[in-house]
């Protein structure tokens, strides 16, 4: 072992640290989003009967799309309007980052089904709820939930991210004057 390796090792667990930072946050995120419509979904079934409580399914939905989320951020997937107006990057990333996900979802889709024996068609016909209806309005849900996770990723990259968190996090001295 050389003397050159301590530095390198110590910025790989930083790095390893920041990227386990970064997926935990994203989890989260998606998971409060994934829980309230799912929420909203059990509610409107509860009104009709019908009991619905995936409460794990958006915990596990939620940790996919965080993985897949850093998959794409792995391979600078979006980043074509990086020195735009911030409007455009973050549109951009998020439709990009939407298609990521539902090709991932629909990849995962058809696995479990070849998993459980069934047809491919039968796996994709599944996707986003079963009708061309709910996988527009899912698709549409998804991207507003992306639009506001990008748009503060591309504030963050122009202030900082460390200022950005203090703006959210911190509490605001009186303006003087």
């Amino acid at each position: 072992m050389t003397h050159h390796d301590a530095p390198s090792k110590a910025h790989l667990a930083q790095r390893a640290a920041d990227e386990l930072k970064e997926f935990a946050i994203v989890a989260v995120y998606l998971y409060i989003c994934f829980g309230a419509l799912l929420f909203l979904k059990a509610s409107i079934l509860h009104a009709h009967g019908i009991a619905f409580a995936p409460y794990g399914l958006a915990a596990a939905k939620a940790l996919i799309c965080a993985k897949f989320v850093s998959l794409g951020h792995m391979f600078h997937l979006g980043e074509r309007f990086k020195l735009q107006a911030l409007i455009w990057p973050t549109l951009y990333k998020s439709g990009a980052f939407l298609m990521l996900l539902l090709v991932l979802n629909a990849v995962e889709e058809v696995l479990v089904g070849l998993i459980h024996h069934r047809p491919v068609a039968d796996s994709l016909g599944e996707l986003g709820g079963g009708t061309l209806d709910q996988l527009i309005a899912t698709s549409l849900i998804g991207l507003l939930i992306l639009i506001p996770f990008f748009a503060f990723r591309s504030l963050g990259e122009v202030v900082g991210e460390r200022n950005l968190v203090r703006l959210f996090f911190e509490r605001r001295r009186p303006a003087k004057g």
